[in-house]
């Protein structure tokens, strides 16, 4: 299952990808766009993990996620149908 994080902050939000290297060297975080993510999010086995930065609240959400909580957080764009 691939793993994407939202980031809402106080000024804006945005998408993050963590790519995982070999041992001794960091790990890789990639800015995404949201076409991007909201295409593999359709297409399936993706979850999107919601960060709050303010309040430190953390949402999972993947395709068997209620409808109401993938617009609310995501948008419109990440709907099925």
């Amino acid at each position: 299952m691939t793993t994407y994080h939202k980031i809402f902050s106080l000024k804006d939000s945005y998408f993050l990808k963590e790519y995982e290297t070999i041992k001794h060297h960091k790990n890789k975080i990639r800015y995404l766009r949201e076409e991007t993510v909201a295409s593999a999010f359709k297409a399936g086995d993706v979850q999107i993990i919601v960060h709050f930065e303010e309040s430190g609240r953390v949402i999972e959400i993947d395709d068997f996620s209620d409808r109401e909580v993938i617009k609310k957080y995501l948008g419109p764009k990440f709907l099925t149908f």
